[in-house]
């Protein structure tokens, strides 16, 4: 069975960054599309960016300029590179690809 995991999460100061990272465990699997969403405390899980398999880069307005999505095709690795991180960043990070598959989530917590 495929699973994604996630890893680069931890607690930094607002203004700091963090770098994730995606990758697939199991069965030998070709990232095709991959998210990221998170989910902060009491609150419903959030869309945060995606990258297509050749590159093309959405964000939601909360992260546009701070984040940055990319991938590593030949490492079959993805990245979400968050910079100027503020306290409302804090939650737990996932990484998604089709066919519904997820990871178990990193957690990210931003503080004053």
């Amino acid at each position: 069975q495929v699973q994604l995991m996630e890893s680069g999460g931890g607690m930094v100061h607002s203004g700091g960054s963090l770098r994730l990272s995606c990758t697939p465990s199991g069965s030998i699997y070709k990232i095709a599309v991959m998210r990221w969403y998170r989910q902060a405390p009491g609150k419903q899980r959030e869309w945060v960016a995606s990258i297509s398999n050749i590159g093309d880069t959405k964000y939601s307005d909360d992260v546009k300029g701070r984040f940055t999505i990319s991938r590593d095709n030949a490492k079959n690795t993805g990245f979400l590179q968050m910079n100027s991180l503020k306290l409302e960043d804090t939650a737990v990070y996932y990484c998604n690809t089709d066919g519904d598959i997820w990871g178990q989530g990193t957690q990210v917590t931003v503080s004053s």
